[in-house]
């Protein structure tokens, strides 16, 4: 091996915990991945998927220039032949069929890049197509909608102030596997342990005994899909026995009357037979929770994937705001990003809505301009007027990750034309006409922009590339903004003040937009004094920021929205058809939304097959 010896500090970029790694090489060669002791956030945390960071980089079947899927299998193309050819073609088929018949699929790995996260939205804008579909939908979309509801933002998502907490209540959530879903906090398991040495408690609700109910001090095992039936009857007991204690948040909340009386058919006794509980535990958690000097109430990904995950979603906060555990030290608080996409979605008009359009085929509403992915097949394979002629996917895997894997597979296959941005060929980019593949993570920069909106501390680091990318290589940004100047061009939109914005666009870059958010966000950093303090800065502990952000009227957090009353009801209504005792419940493989991660040997050994965890008596029963 020859070439000079390297030491680079970066922020991992393979899930939401923001570990900050130090990688070590020589002659061009990684030798050695680890964590970075001196980073403020992660404080040398480090899992196993940071080493996939070179398994991606150095993988052989990593494709590094645009292919043509032809009959007789792939083609090497030119860059700018490929994205021509890609902007014309779906030029023509929004000209021949409207401008709703292209649709585009984001996938998770999106938001774990600036330069995709910027230039997809970018390129979402320039498609004007109604036909989007994201991961989000699949995810966090269930407290995406309570926030924008009770706060009238969608992005205003409130994250347990964990190092501060006295009371954990972690309902559908399994950290010590995930490392933390909407809450940034590498090392969870210190952080947890933490909270129990200082005499807190950690209270675990899960069907499951997983990782981390198995260090919880109480782990209570629901029935599956319940979870709105505990949280109504917590908060049930809190009003019957007079435990409310807002504070400061009842000078600017409505609707405590209404809550209170939503929750009042939801007693300990009829939450008890709905989830497998006992009253009198359901009883003794609701006191303890609003009796705790402070306490987080928190819900993940359990609580999203079940009928009534908005229900659920909603009703975690409610509890955190009716015993006065929101945007309170040691409770639910809200991040104070350096660079604040709030702030930037409130000068775009971006604040989010819900049902402003219906799909096609089953009349879904709409969240935030996207339709559910679980419609994306049969808008696809479902003829009229309107059908999806032309996809676009951005770094995903919908056939592996979305419901009904087998019917959209089926529906791809049929698509006039398709283009991929992925840089491997699996379940769903297979069937695209042309696939554009990005550079590595470790040949772009790098900056969170989403998950320092979710982190339970306020810090900022900035990661430059490690390694220069190959002279005909292009990163995300450069080609999604390369496909909306040519489509713009197609359609003959592009006039002089559209050459100028592309041009301006271009210039700037995906790392000059995130340099003008973080010059003029709350902190007032550049990426010029980011750069001097490669371990990342320390922006302080998480502090109170309403009523200033809520966007409702009279800013005022809105505790019982209409649409979540009608919907409590339904759960209601809905007892006489609890699932039956024996329930098969899901565990999402770490590969499902990752498109990417199956690339690293080192992830996935031993999971070539899916394992059932069950007990034997449940099994033979």
């Amino acid at each position: 091996m020859s070439g000079p010896a390297f030491t680079h500090f970066r922020t991992c970029s393979l899930c939401e915990a923001m570990c900050g790694i130090v990688i070590r090489g020589e002659g061009g060669r990684i030798t050695d991945i680890r964590g970075d002791a001196d980073d403020p956030f992660s404080r040398g945390h480090v899992c196993p998927k940071a080493v996939a960071l070179q398994d991606l980089h150095d993988d052989p079947d990593r494709v590094r220039r645009p292919r043509r899927r032809t009959a007789s299998g792939w083609q090497e193309i030119p860059w700018d032949e490929a994205l021509h050819e890609a902007a014309e073609r779906l030029a023509a088929i929004q000209r021949a069929h409207g401008r709703h018949a292209v649709a585009l699929y984001q996938g998770n790995p999106t938001v774990h890049n600036h330069g995709a996260l910027l230039g997809g939205q970018w390129f979402a804008r320039t498609l004007r197509s109604h036909n989007k579909y994201s991961a989000t939908s699949v995810d966090q979309l269930p407290h995406m909608l309570a926030a924008l509801l009770m706060f009238g933002r969608q992005l205003l998502l409130p994250v347990p102030d964990v190092d501060r907490t006295s009371f954990f209540l972690m309902l559908g959530a399994n950290p010590l596997a995930s490392n933390g879903s909407l809450m940034t906090a590498p090392g969870i398991e210190r952080r947890l342990k933490d909270l129990r040495a200082r005499g807190g408690r950690l209270v675990v609700v899960d069907p499951r005994r997983s990782e981390t109910a198995a260090i919880a001090d109480q782990h209570f095992a629901i029935r599956p899909g319940t979870d709105a039936w505990l949280l109504a009857a917590l908060l049930n007991v809190v009003f019957a026995e007079k435990l409310e204690r807002p504070g400061r948040l009842g000078d600017f909340t409505d609707g405590f009357e209404a809550l209170a009386a939503a929750v009042a058919p939801f007693t300990p006794e009829r939450a008890a037979a709905a989830t497998g509980l006992d009253a009198a535990a359901i009883r003794a958690l609701a006191r303890d929770f609003a009796a705790a000097p402070s306490a987080v109430a928190y819900g993940r990904v359990g609580l999203c994937t079940q009928e009534f995950g908005g229900l659920a979603a909603w009703l975690v906060i409610a509890l955190d705001v009716v015993t006065g555990n929101l945007d309170r030290e040691g409770g639910m608080m809200f991040a104070r990003p350096a660079a604040d996409l709030i702030a930037l979605g409130e000068r775009l008009s971006l604040r989010g809505h819900f049902g402003k359009g219906r799909s096609r085929v089953r009349g879904l509403p709409e969240f935030g301009g996207e339709y559910p992915a679980a419609a994306l097949a049969e808008e696809i394979d479902t003829p009229g007027p309107g059908q999806v002629r032309g996809l676009v996917t951005l770094a995903g895997n919908p056939v592996l990750s979305t419901p009904n894997g087998a019917r959209l597979d089926r529906a791809l296959a049929g698509l006039e034309f398709m283009v991929a941005i992925d840089p491997h060929v699996n379940e769903t980019t297979r069937h695209a006409h042309l696939l554009l593949p990005p550079v590595s993570p470790l040949e772009r920069s790098h900056y969170d922009l989403v998950f320092h909106a979710l982190a339970v501390r306020n810090t900022a680091k900035w990661s430059p590339a490690l390694f220069a990318p190959a002279p005909d290589a292009r990163g995300d940004f450069e080609i999604l903004h390369a496909l909306a100047r040519g489509l713009d061009a197609a359609h003959g939109r592009l006039g002089l003040g559209g050459r100028a914005v592309h041009a301006a666009f271009g210039w700037l870059g995906a790392d000059g937009l995130v340099d003008l958010l973080l010059r003029f966000g709350p902190h007032r950093l550049s990426r010029k004094r980011l750069a001097r303090a490669p371990h990342g800065v320390d922006l302080g502990p998480l502090t109170p920021r309403l009523p200033a952000v809520l966007a409702t009227p009279g800013r005022r957090v809105q505790l019982a929205p209409a649409p979540f009353l009608v919907d409590l009801e339904r759960r209601s209504a809905s007892a006489a058809r609890e699932l039956p005792a024996l329930t098969l419940i899901g565990r999402r493989d770490l590969r499902s939304n990752n498109s990417w991660m199956h690339n690293s040997e080192r992830l996935v050994k031993g999971r070539e097959r899916c394992t059932l965890l069950m007990h034997p008596a449940d099994a033979q029963a």
